[in-house]
Protein backbone atom coordinates (compact mmCIF):
# COMPACT_ATOMS: atom_id res chain seq x y z
CA UNK A 1 0.00 0.00 0.00
CA UNK A 2 1.31 3.49 -1.25
CA UNK A 3 0.76 6.45 0.27
CA UNK A 4 -0.98 9.06 -2.32
CA UNK A 5 0.05 12.73 -2.34
CA UNK A 6 -2.57 15.08 -4.39
CA UNK A 7 -2.92 19.11 -4.18
CA UNK A 8 -6.09 20.88 -3.38
CA UNK A 9 -7.21 23.97 -4.25
CA UNK A 10 -10.67 24.91 -2.54
CA UNK A 11 -12.67 27.48 -1.11
CA UNK A 12 -15.19 27.29 1.46
CA UNK A 13 -17.98 29.49 2.23
CA UNK A 14 -20.57 29.86 5.06
CA UNK A 15 -24.20 30.08 4.06
CA UNK A 16 -27.19 29.99 5.58
CA UNK A 17 -29.73 26.95 5.41
CA UNK A 18 -32.08 28.36 3.56
CA UNK A 19 -30.13 30.09 0.48
CA UNK A 20 -30.74 28.49 -2.61
CA UNK A 21 -27.43 27.45 -4.50
CA UNK A 22 -26.88 29.44 -7.65
CA UNK A 23 -26.65 27.43 -11.26
CA UNK A 24 -23.25 28.54 -12.29
CA UNK A 25 -24.36 27.62 -16.25
CA UNK A 26 -23.05 30.98 -18.02
CA UNK A 27 -19.71 32.04 -16.32
CA UNK A 28 -16.48 32.15 -18.39
CA UNK A 29 -15.74 28.69 -19.59
CA UNK A 30 -18.28 26.54 -17.84
CA UNK A 31 -20.37 24.80 -20.59
CA UNK A 32 -22.85 23.07 -18.10
CA UNK A 33 -23.28 21.62 -14.82
CA UNK A 34 -23.23 18.07 -14.32
CA UNK A 35 -25.94 15.91 -12.67
CA UNK A 36 -25.67 16.55 -8.73
CA UNK A 37 -25.00 13.59 -6.79
CA UNK A 38 -25.97 13.01 -3.09
CA UNK A 39 -23.54 11.18 -0.59
CA UNK A 40 -23.56 10.57 3.00
CA UNK A 41 -19.97 11.21 4.58
CA UNK A 42 -18.58 10.55 7.97
CA UNK A 43 -15.47 10.84 9.05
CA UNK A 44 -13.35 10.58 12.56
CA UNK A 45 -10.54 13.18 13.30
CA UNK A 46 -7.62 11.39 15.20
CA UNK A 47 -5.11 13.86 16.94
CA UNK A 48 -3.04 13.89 20.45
CA UNK A 49 -4.49 14.56 23.20
CA UNK A 50 -3.24 18.41 23.12
CA UNK A 51 -4.59 18.80 19.60
CA UNK A 52 -0.97 19.04 18.76
CA UNK A 53 -1.80 18.60 14.81
CA UNK A 54 -5.01 20.72 15.14
CA UNK A 55 -2.50 23.90 16.74
CA UNK A 56 -0.25 23.24 13.50
CA UNK A 57 -3.24 23.02 10.71
CA UNK A 58 -2.86 19.66 10.20
CA UNK A 59 -5.95 17.32 9.79
CA UNK A 60 -6.30 13.71 10.36
CA UNK A 61 -9.09 11.70 9.93
CA UNK A 62 -10.73 8.21 8.51
CA UNK A 63 -13.51 8.71 6.03
CA UNK A 64 -16.10 6.62 5.31
CA UNK A 65 -18.64 6.93 2.29
CA UNK A 66 -18.42 8.42 -1.16
CA UNK A 67 -15.21 8.08 -3.97
CA UNK A 68 -12.43 8.91 -1.29
CA UNK A 69 -13.09 7.21 1.35
CA UNK A 70 -9.83 5.79 2.98
CA UNK A 71 -7.29 7.62 5.41
CA UNK A 72 -7.14 11.50 4.71
CA UNK A 73 -3.80 13.90 6.52
CA UNK A 74 -4.00 17.19 4.95
CA UNK A 75 -1.12 19.58 5.54
CA UNK A 76 -0.81 23.20 5.71
CA UNK A 77 -0.49 25.25 2.19
CA UNK A 78 -0.17 28.39 0.78
CA UNK A 79 -3.59 30.56 -0.12
CA UNK A 80 -6.46 28.24 -1.56
CA UNK A 81 -3.78 25.47 -1.84
CA UNK A 82 -3.21 22.27 0.33
CA UNK A 83 -1.69 18.59 0.26
CA UNK A 84 -3.72 16.16 1.21
CA UNK A 85 -2.15 12.56 1.88
CA UNK A 86 -4.62 9.84 1.41
CA UNK A 87 -4.49 5.54 2.27
CA UNK A 88 -6.64 2.65 1.72
CA UNK A 89 -9.40 2.61 4.41
CA UNK A 90 -8.04 -1.07 5.85
CA UNK A 91 -9.36 -2.98 8.68
CA UNK A 92 -8.36 -0.88 11.52
CA UNK A 93 -10.46 1.67 12.40
CA UNK A 94 -8.27 3.20 15.49
CA UNK A 95 -4.75 2.71 14.83
CA UNK A 96 -3.65 5.44 12.00
CA UNK A 97 -1.27 4.07 9.34
CA UNK A 98 2.24 4.60 10.54
CA UNK A 99 3.40 5.30 7.12
CA UNK A 100 0.66 8.10 6.92
CA UNK A 101 2.02 9.72 9.99
CA UNK A 102 5.63 10.19 8.70
CA UNK A 103 5.19 13.90 7.37
CA UNK A 104 4.31 14.78 11.11
CA UNK A 105 6.42 12.77 13.38
CA UNK A 106 7.98 15.89 14.84
CA UNK A 107 4.54 17.61 15.72
CA UNK A 108 3.14 14.01 17.20
CA UNK A 109 6.57 12.86 18.56
CA UNK A 110 5.31 9.35 19.75
CA UNK A 111 2.40 10.77 21.59
CA UNK A 112 -0.73 8.61 21.32
CA UNK A 113 -3.87 9.76 18.68
CA UNK A 114 -7.07 9.30 19.56
CA UNK A 115 -10.66 10.45 18.18
CA UNK A 116 -11.03 14.05 19.19
CA UNK A 117 -14.19 14.55 16.66
CA UNK A 118 -16.71 12.77 14.44
CA UNK A 119 -18.29 14.64 11.65
CA UNK A 120 -20.81 13.76 9.08
CA UNK A 121 -21.60 15.32 5.88
CA UNK A 122 -24.54 14.98 3.46
CA UNK A 123 -22.81 16.60 0.35
CA UNK A 124 -24.73 17.44 -2.64
CA UNK A 125 -22.24 17.20 -4.89
CA UNK A 126 -21.71 18.58 -8.94
CA UNK A 127 -19.25 19.08 -11.77
CA UNK A 128 -18.72 22.16 -13.59
CA UNK A 129 -18.01 21.16 -17.41
CA UNK A 130 -16.48 23.02 -20.23
CA UNK A 131 -17.63 22.47 -23.83
CA UNK A 132 -15.93 19.27 -24.50
CA UNK A 133 -17.22 17.65 -21.18
CA UNK A 134 -13.67 18.26 -19.21
CA UNK A 135 -14.03 18.82 -15.64
CA UNK A 136 -13.20 22.57 -14.63
CA UNK A 137 -14.40 22.17 -10.90
CA UNK A 138 -16.45 20.36 -8.34
CA UNK A 139 -19.21 22.25 -6.49
CA UNK A 140 -20.48 20.34 -2.89
CA UNK A 141 -23.10 21.61 -1.15
CA UNK A 142 -22.64 20.12 2.89
CA UNK A 143 -24.87 20.03 5.70
CA UNK A 144 -23.09 19.36 8.24
CA UNK A 145 -22.75 17.95 11.83
CA UNK A 146 -20.10 18.40 14.03
CA UNK A 147 -18.94 16.61 17.37
CA UNK A 148 -16.81 16.71 19.80
CA UNK A 149 -15.23 13.62 21.28
CA UNK A 150 -12.12 13.99 23.65
CA UNK A 151 -12.76 17.44 24.95
CA UNK A 152 -15.93 18.94 25.16
CA UNK A 153 -18.85 17.20 23.99
CA UNK A 154 -20.98 19.82 21.87
CA UNK A 155 -22.61 19.21 18.72
CA UNK A 156 -22.02 22.04 15.88
CA UNK A 157 -24.31 21.91 12.63
CA UNK A 158 -23.65 24.22 9.65
CA UNK A 159 -24.17 24.53 5.85
CA UNK A 160 -21.36 25.51 3.67
CA UNK A 161 -20.43 25.41 0.17
CA UNK A 162 -16.76 24.62 -1.22
CA UNK A 163 -15.85 24.39 -4.88
CA UNK A 164 -12.73 22.75 -5.72
CA UNK A 165 -10.12 23.12 -8.71
CA UNK A 166 -9.68 20.43 -11.42
CA UNK A 167 -8.58 22.01 -14.75
CA UNK A 168 -9.59 24.81 -13.74
CA UNK A 169 -7.77 27.94 -12.58
CA UNK A 170 -7.65 30.79 -9.51
CA UNK A 171 -9.99 33.09 -12.39
CA UNK A 172 -12.63 30.52 -12.12
CA UNK A 173 -12.32 30.30 -8.37
CA UNK A 174 -12.75 33.88 -8.85
CA UNK A 175 -15.90 34.44 -10.69
CA UNK A 176 -17.64 31.77 -8.53
CA UNK A 177 -16.86 33.34 -5.32
CA UNK A 178 -19.02 36.86 -7.26
CA UNK A 179 -21.77 34.88 -7.86
CA UNK A 180 -21.72 33.14 -4.23
CA UNK A 181 -21.09 36.23 -2.72
CA UNK A 182 -24.35 37.96 -4.54
CA UNK A 183 -26.31 35.06 -2.95
CA UNK A 184 -25.63 35.72 0.02
CA UNK A 185 -22.56 33.50 1.29
CA UNK A 186 -19.26 34.42 2.79
CA UNK A 187 -16.03 33.24 3.03
CA UNK A 188 -15.44 30.19 5.37
CA UNK A 189 -13.93 31.86 8.89
CA UNK A 190 -12.70 28.11 9.83
CA UNK A 191 -9.75 26.59 7.87
CA UNK A 192 -11.19 23.31 8.33
CA UNK A 193 -14.55 21.67 9.03
CA UNK A 194 -12.33 20.30 12.33
CA UNK A 195 -11.46 24.31 13.35
CA UNK A 196 -15.04 24.82 13.21
CA UNK A 197 -16.36 21.89 15.19
CA UNK A 198 -13.55 22.49 17.86
CA UNK A 199 -13.86 26.36 17.79
CA UNK A 200 -12.84 27.47 21.47
CA UNK A 201 -10.96 24.53 22.36
CA UNK A 202 -7.84 24.62 20.01
CA UNK A 203 -5.41 27.36 19.67
CA UNK A 204 -2.84 28.11 17.47
CA UNK A 205 0.83 26.80 18.13
CA UNK A 206 2.01 30.58 17.25
CA UNK A 207 0.20 34.15 16.54
CA UNK A 208 2.97 36.11 14.36
CA UNK A 209 2.71 39.53 15.22
CA UNK A 210 2.20 42.30 12.40
CA UNK A 211 4.68 45.03 11.69
CA UNK A 212 3.09 47.66 13.58
CA UNK A 213 2.67 45.09 16.78
CA UNK A 214 5.99 44.11 16.67
CA UNK A 215 7.46 48.06 17.06
CA UNK A 216 4.96 48.33 19.90
CA UNK A 217 6.09 45.49 21.19
CA UNK A 218 7.91 44.55 24.66
CA UNK A 219 11.33 43.16 23.59
CA UNK A 220 10.45 39.99 25.28
CA UNK A 221 6.73 39.99 23.40
CA UNK A 222 8.36 40.35 19.98
CA UNK A 223 11.52 37.84 21.18
CA UNK A 224 8.49 35.12 21.48
CA UNK A 225 7.26 35.74 18.23
CA UNK A 226 10.84 35.50 17.03
CA UNK A 227 11.29 31.88 18.67
CA UNK A 228 7.82 31.19 17.80
CA UNK A 229 8.60 31.73 13.57
CA UNK A 230 12.02 29.84 14.11
CA UNK A 231 10.43 26.96 15.92
CA UNK A 232 7.90 26.90 12.75
CA UNK A 233 10.22 27.10 10.15
CA UNK A 234 12.25 24.22 11.95
CA UNK A 235 9.11 22.23 11.84
CA UNK A 236 8.32 22.76 8.29
CA UNK A 237 11.63 21.83 6.77
CA UNK A 238 11.76 18.85 9.15
CA UNK A 239 8.32 17.02 7.04
CA UNK A 240 10.13 18.41 3.48
CA UNK A 241 13.43 16.75 4.76
CA UNK A 242 11.30 13.49 5.25
CA UNK A 243 8.96 14.19 2.29
CA UNK A 244 12.19 13.71 0.11
CA UNK A 245 12.46 17.54 -0.95
CA UNK A 246 15.57 18.51 -2.24
CA UNK A 247 17.88 20.93 -0.43
CA UNK A 248 15.54 19.89 2.70
CA UNK A 249 18.72 19.02 4.31
CA UNK A 250 20.37 22.52 4.34
CA UNK A 251 17.41 24.34 5.20
CA UNK A 252 16.51 21.99 8.12
CA UNK A 253 20.37 22.98 9.33
CA UNK A 254 19.78 26.37 8.88
CA UNK A 255 16.54 26.69 10.33
CA UNK A 256 18.28 25.10 13.40
CA UNK A 257 21.05 27.03 12.75
CA UNK A 258 18.87 30.22 13.32
CA UNK A 259 17.38 28.88 16.33
CA UNK A 260 21.10 28.07 17.95
CA UNK A 261 22.15 31.71 16.93
CA UNK A 262 18.57 33.51 18.45
CA UNK A 263 18.94 31.77 22.01
CA UNK A 264 23.15 33.00 22.06
CA UNK A 265 22.14 36.63 20.98
CA UNK A 266 18.95 37.17 22.92
CA UNK A 267 20.12 35.26 26.27
CA UNK A 268 20.39 38.34 28.44
CA UNK A 269 16.52 38.44 27.76
CA UNK A 270 15.82 34.58 28.92
CA UNK A 271 15.63 34.78 32.62
CA UNK A 272 16.79 30.77 33.28
CA UNK A 273 19.98 30.95 31.45
CA UNK A 274 21.32 27.43 32.26
CA UNK A 275 18.30 26.00 30.23
CA UNK A 276 18.87 28.92 27.38
CA UNK A 277 22.61 27.35 27.23
CA UNK A 278 21.25 23.36 27.34
CA UNK A 279 18.96 23.94 24.52
CA UNK A 280 21.35 25.62 22.17
CA UNK A 281 23.80 22.54 23.06
CA UNK A 282 20.92 20.29 21.94
CA UNK A 283 20.47 22.36 18.76
CA UNK A 284 24.36 22.22 18.10
CA UNK A 285 23.64 18.57 17.96
CA UNK A 286 20.91 18.59 15.75
CA UNK A 287 23.14 20.60 13.35
CA UNK A 288 26.04 18.12 14.00
CA UNK A 289 23.27 15.37 12.65
CA UNK A 290 22.24 17.29 10.15
CA UNK A 291 25.57 18.21 8.85
CA UNK A 292 27.10 15.27 7.02
CA UNK A 293 25.23 14.68 4.42
CA UNK A 294 24.54 18.28 3.77
CA UNK A 295 28.89 18.63 4.16
CA UNK A 296 29.18 15.65 1.65
CA UNK A 297 26.22 17.31 -0.88
CA UNK A 298 28.05 20.23 -1.11
CA UNK A 299 31.40 18.59 -1.31
CA UNK A 300 30.54 16.40 -4.50
CA UNK A 301 28.97 19.43 -6.14
CA UNK A 302 31.91 21.65 -5.73
CA UNK A 303 34.64 18.83 -7.20
CA UNK A 304 32.35 17.93 -9.90
CA UNK A 305 32.23 21.54 -11.06
CA UNK A 306 36.24 21.70 -10.63
CA UNK A 307 36.62 18.47 -12.74
CA UNK A 308 34.35 19.47 -15.19
CA UNK A 309 35.89 22.73 -15.75
CA UNK A 310 39.71 21.13 -16.60
CA UNK A 311 41.06 20.06 -19.42
CA UNK A 312 40.32 16.68 -21.07
CA UNK A 313 44.03 15.99 -21.25
CA UNK A 314 45.17 17.58 -17.80
CA UNK A 315 42.26 14.58 -15.77
CA UNK A 316 44.38 11.50 -15.37
CA UNK A 317 42.30 8.61 -14.87
CA UNK A 318 38.91 8.50 -13.41
CA UNK A 319 39.05 11.19 -11.52
CA UNK A 320 35.21 12.06 -11.70
CA UNK A 321 33.66 8.82 -11.19
CA UNK A 322 35.89 7.93 -7.97
CA UNK A 323 34.94 11.29 -6.32
CA UNK A 324 31.24 11.50 -7.36
CA UNK A 325 30.78 7.39 -5.98
CA UNK A 326 32.59 7.98 -2.80
CA UNK A 327 30.69 11.04 -1.86
CA UNK A 328 27.40 9.78 -2.97
CA UNK A 329 28.20 6.28 -0.66
CA UNK A 330 29.23 9.18 2.08
CA UNK A 331 25.70 11.23 1.47
CA UNK A 332 23.78 7.88 1.59
CA UNK A 333 25.15 6.65 4.87
CA UNK A 334 25.06 9.98 6.59
CA UNK A 335 21.25 10.73 5.57
CA UNK A 336 20.55 7.26 7.08
CA UNK A 337 22.04 8.70 10.22
CA UNK A 338 20.09 12.16 10.29
CA UNK A 339 16.64 10.27 9.72
CA UNK A 340 17.98 8.03 12.87
CA UNK A 341 18.22 11.35 14.99
CA UNK A 342 15.48 13.00 13.87
CA UNK A 343 13.36 9.61 15.23
CA UNK A 344 15.43 9.82 18.34
CA UNK A 345 13.92 10.53 21.92
CA UNK A 346 16.77 13.36 22.40
CA UNK A 347 15.23 15.19 19.10
CA UNK A 348 11.61 14.77 20.38
CA UNK A 349 12.85 16.17 23.83
CA UNK A 350 14.45 19.19 21.99
CA UNK A 351 11.06 19.84 20.48
CA UNK A 352 9.00 19.85 23.28
CA UNK A 353 11.86 21.95 25.03
CA UNK A 354 11.26 24.49 21.98
CA UNK A 355 7.55 24.37 22.45
CA UNK A 356 7.84 25.58 26.34
CA UNK A 357 10.21 28.42 25.73
CA UNK A 358 7.64 29.46 22.75
CA UNK A 359 4.25 28.72 24.99
CA UNK A 360 5.70 29.93 28.51
CA UNK A 361 8.98 32.27 27.84
CA UNK A 362 10.06 33.44 31.34
CA UNK A 363 12.13 36.88 31.07
CA UNK A 364 14.72 39.43 32.85
CA UNK A 365 13.31 42.32 33.42
CA UNK A 366 14.44 43.44 30.18
CA UNK A 367 12.16 41.78 28.80
CA UNK A 368 9.38 44.59 29.63
CA UNK A 369 11.07 47.53 28.06
CA UNK A 370 11.01 48.35 24.56
CA UNK A 371 11.91 45.83 21.99
CA UNK A 372 13.69 48.73 20.10
CA UNK A 373 15.99 50.15 22.32
CA UNK A 374 16.74 46.46 23.59
CA UNK A 375 16.98 44.73 20.37
CA UNK A 376 19.46 47.90 19.07
CA UNK A 377 21.45 46.78 22.14
CA UNK A 378 21.96 43.58 21.53
CA UNK A 379 22.70 43.79 17.70
CA UNK A 380 25.38 46.30 18.55
CA UNK A 381 26.83 43.53 21.14
CA UNK A 382 26.78 40.31 18.39
CA UNK A 383 28.36 43.30 16.01
CA UNK A 384 31.67 43.93 18.91
CA UNK A 385 31.82 40.07 18.76
CA UNK A 386 32.28 40.08 14.68
CA UNK A 387 34.87 43.05 15.07
CA UNK A 388 36.70 41.11 17.66
CA UNK A 389 36.87 37.62 15.66
CA UNK A 390 37.92 40.14 12.52
CA UNK A 391 40.57 41.28 14.86
CA UNK A 392 41.74 37.48 15.64
CA UNK A 393 42.29 36.87 11.79
CA UNK A 394 44.38 39.88 11.44
CA UNK A 395 46.76 38.90 14.28
CA UNK A 396 46.73 35.08 12.75
CA UNK A 397 49.86 33.40 11.52
CA UNK A 398 49.23 31.87 7.97
CA UNK A 399 48.33 28.37 7.70
CA UNK A 400 45.89 26.65 10.80
CA UNK A 401 45.95 29.83 12.95
CA UNK A 402 44.20 31.82 9.81
CA UNK A 403 42.08 28.60 9.06
CA UNK A 404 40.60 28.12 12.32
CA UNK A 405 40.25 32.31 12.88
CA UNK A 406 38.83 32.81 9.50
CA UNK A 407 36.25 30.47 10.47
CA UNK A 408 35.51 31.94 13.71
CA UNK A 409 34.78 35.30 12.12
CA UNK A 410 32.66 33.13 9.80
CA UNK A 411 30.24 32.15 12.28
CA UNK A 412 30.36 35.85 14.42
CA UNK A 413 29.18 36.96 10.71
CA UNK A 414 26.25 34.51 10.41
CA UNK A 415 25.32 34.89 14.17
CA UNK A 416 25.21 39.08 13.42
CA UNK A 417 23.42 38.41 10.12
CA UNK A 418 20.92 36.03 11.29
CA UNK A 419 20.17 38.92 14.41
CA UNK A 420 19.96 41.57 12.38
CA UNK A 421 16.77 39.22 9.94
CA UNK A 422 15.30 38.85 12.93
CA UNK A 423 15.45 41.92 14.23
CA UNK A 424 14.22 43.61 11.07
CA UNK A 425 10.40 43.72 11.96
CA UNK A 426 11.39 45.52 15.20
CA UNK A 427 14.39 48.20 13.55
CA UNK A 428 13.51 48.56 9.94
CA UNK A 429 16.07 49.51 7.80
CA UNK A 430 19.12 49.77 9.10
CA UNK A 431 18.88 46.57 10.25
CA UNK A 432 17.85 45.40 6.44
CA UNK A 433 20.95 46.93 5.39
CA UNK A 434 23.20 45.37 8.16
CA UNK A 435 22.29 41.79 7.15
CA UNK A 436 22.87 42.59 3.40
CA UNK A 437 26.31 43.89 4.03
CA UNK A 438 27.53 40.94 6.82
CA UNK A 439 25.53 37.98 4.46
CA UNK A 440 28.71 39.32 2.00
CA UNK A 441 31.16 38.84 4.61
CA UNK A 442 29.57 35.35 5.56
CA UNK A 443 29.25 34.27 1.95
CA UNK A 444 33.14 35.21 1.12
CA UNK A 445 33.88 33.42 4.51
CA UNK A 446 31.90 30.21 3.26
CA UNK A 447 33.60 30.15 0.36
CA UNK A 448 36.86 29.69 1.73
CA UNK A 449 35.66 27.04 4.49
CA UNK A 450 34.18 24.72 1.36
CA UNK A 451 38.16 25.41 0.02
CA UNK A 452 39.59 24.08 3.50
CA UNK A 453 37.16 20.57 2.81
CA UNK A 454 37.69 20.42 -0.67
CA UNK A 455 41.52 21.05 0.08
CA UNK A 456 41.82 18.51 2.85
CA UNK A 457 39.60 15.54 0.41
CA UNK A 458 42.09 16.08 -2.49
CA UNK A 459 44.97 16.14 -0.52
CA UNK A 460 43.65 12.88 0.66
CA UNK A 461 42.73 11.53 -2.47
CA UNK A 462 45.57 12.36 -4.04
CA UNK A 463 47.75 10.27 -0.98
CA UNK A 464 45.29 7.25 -2.12
CA UNK A 465 45.92 7.17 -5.51
CA UNK A 466 49.96 7.22 -5.03
CA UNK A 467 49.28 4.19 -2.39
CA UNK A 468 47.90 2.45 -5.03
CA UNK A 469 50.16 3.32 -7.70
CA UNK A 470 47.98 5.62 -9.50
CA UNK A 471 48.56 9.10 -11.09
CA UNK A 472 47.83 11.96 -8.49
CA UNK A 473 48.14 14.60 -11.02
CA UNK A 474 44.89 16.31 -11.45
CA UNK A 475 44.33 15.93 -7.52
CA UNK A 476 47.11 17.82 -6.90
CA UNK A 477 46.02 20.38 -9.89
CA UNK A 478 42.80 20.29 -8.00
CA UNK A 479 44.59 21.41 -4.45
CA UNK A 480 46.34 24.03 -6.46
CA UNK A 481 43.14 25.53 -7.94
CA UNK A 482 41.49 25.33 -4.79
CA UNK A 483 44.42 27.33 -2.75
CA UNK A 484 44.11 30.33 -5.23
CA UNK A 485 40.49 30.01 -5.04
CA UNK A 486 40.75 30.29 -0.97
CA UNK A 487 42.74 33.23 -1.28
CA UNK A 488 40.33 35.05 -3.53
CA UNK A 489 37.53 34.50 -1.21
CA UNK A 490 39.88 35.97 1.46
CA UNK A 491 40.54 39.16 -0.25
CA UNK A 492 36.25 39.37 -1.06
CA UNK A 493 36.22 39.01 3.03
CA UNK A 494 38.66 42.11 3.10
CA UNK A 495 36.77 44.15 1.06
CA UNK A 496 33.43 43.24 2.33
CA UNK A 497 34.94 44.43 5.76
CA UNK A 498 35.76 47.90 5.12
CA UNK A 499 32.80 48.45 3.03
CA UNK A 500 30.76 47.26 6.11
CA UNK A 501 30.33 50.59 8.24
CA UNK A 502 29.54 50.07 12.39
CA UNK A 503 29.98 52.73 13.62
CA UNK A 504 27.36 54.61 15.34
CA UNK A 505 25.15 51.67 14.64
CA UNK A 506 23.05 51.80 18.10
CA UNK A 507 21.94 55.07 17.32
CA UNK A 508 21.34 54.81 13.69
CA UNK A 509 19.11 51.77 15.05
CA UNK A 510 17.15 53.60 17.62
CA UNK A 511 16.76 56.63 15.35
Amino acid sequence: MTTESTTEIERTFDVDSATVLPVLVGIDGVARVGQAVEVDLEAVYFDTADFDLARRGVTLRRRTGGADAGWHMKLPGVDDARTELRRPLGRATRSVPDALLEPVRAVVRGRPLVPVARIATRRLESELLDAAGGVLARICDDHVRGEQLHVGAEVREWREWEVELASGDDVLLGLVEEVWRDAGAQRGQATSKLARTMTGLVAPASSPMGEEELRRATAGGALTDVLGRQLDQLLERDRLLRAGEAGSVHKMRIAARRLRSALKTYGPLLDDAAAAESLAAELRWLGQALGPARDAQVLRQRLHCLVAAQPEDLVLGPVAGLIDDDLRAVERDAREQTMAALGSARYFRLLDHLDDIVRSPSFTAEGEEPARSVFARLLVRDARRLRRAVKGVQRAEDGEHRDLALHEARKKAKRLRYAAESMSPVLGKQADDLAVSVERIQQSLGEFQDTVMSRRVLRDYGARAHVQGQNGFTYGRLHQLEEVHAEAAVRDFEDAWTRLYLKGLRRRLEA
